[in-house]
């Protein structure tokens, strides 16, 4: 089968069903595992975000959007060489990756229609599902069973080890620095699987703008920097550059040291397998004595007050 995905998520889901050699095309964001990194790409993104900062690219999504254009463009002539038997896409944001609609379109113009998937994942257990889903679509659906059983399995034995740690820290994951967005859809049942409670996000529901006195009047025990597709040191950059940081060092979170910049493109973002390791390290932020202390700076940028 020829396979081609529209979102890292999805080459992700891909790989871990040992289909790599399958993959025929894969989006520019695509780069896990590394092997990725050599595919086709049948997807350009009109925003160049390692260039830009949060609030340029901000603007220039709201400009794109409220123009009507599109922020990734398929590349045609790329999807035809690679003449899919399967494309997997996603619907659930079209900041983030093709819109499903442009999808369609560049597939309706390929000589031989390929079976088209779109996953629409809102919590852990979707993500899981949609493993199932790849697999069954892809004719690997025992691996795929297994892959969702492990990780299962690893998010049970978390269930478990931070059971007995006492009272759920509150939490805050921030989606978006500038301007400031607090994370939805499947990283608040993250937070919970890790031994927290995030209060200013609905399990499920949709990432949300708040004005920075909501997050103040909450005044979290640990706050959690994962700016969509940044990792931990892009993450630090961006927050030393907000407006008003006094405010921020004006924290619970950040006077006892509990503020991490994580790396959000490999474990939070992406609805795929990792984010089972996004789950463990977050309890080991959370929850450092049943984990053997703090995670390694690699994994989380401790700031704060008390740093590293």
């Amino acid at each position: 089968m020829r396979i081609c995905s529209f979102l890292p998520s999805a080459t992700e889901i891909v790989y871990s069903l040992g289909l790599g050699d399958s993959l025929q095309g894969v989006s520019h964001e695509c780069d896990y595992p590394e092997e990725a990194r050599a595919k086709p790409r049948v997807v350009t993104s009109r925003i160049d975000s390692d260039r830009l900062g949060s609030v340029e690219i901000d603007r220039l999504v709201a400009d794109l959007m409220s123009r009507g254009e599109p922020l990734y463009e398929v590349d045609v002539a790329a999807l035809e060489r690679a003449r899919p038997d399967l494309v997997i896409t996603q619907q659930l944001c079209e900041v983030c990756a093709v819109s499903l609609d442009d999808v369609e379109a560049a597939v309706a113009r390929l000589p031989n229609a390929p079976q088209v998937i779109s996953l629409d994942p809102h919590g852990v257990d979707d993500v899981l599902a949609d493993v199932v889903r790849v697999g069954r679509a892809a004719g690997a659906e025992d691996k795929a069973a297994e892959v969702a059983a492990a990780a299962r399995e690893r998010l049970e034995r978390l269930r478990a080890a931070v059971a007995k740690s006492g009272t759920p820290p509150r939490v805050a994951c921030v989606e978006w620095l500038d301007p400031l967005i607090v994370a939805g859809h499947w990283v608040p049942e993250m937070v919970a699987l890790a031994g927290g409670e995030d209060g200013l996000a609905e399990p499920g529901g949709p990432s949300r703008r708040v004005e920075f006195d909501e997050l103040a009047a909450y005044d979290p025990d640990v706050v959690v920097l994962m700016p969509c597709g940044m990792d931990a040191d892009r993450a630090a950059e961006e927050f030393a550059r907000v407006p008003g940081l006094e405010s921020w060092q004006e924290l619970s979170a950040w006077r006892n040291g509990a503020v991490y910049a994580v790396d959000s493109g490999s474990l939070f973002s992406r609805s795929g397998p990792r984010i089972v390791d996004g789950v463990e390290l977050l309890a080991a932020i959370l929850h450092p004595q049943a984990f053997g202390g703090l995670p390694p700076a690699d994994a989380a940028r401790r700031l704060g007050a008390r740093t590293r």
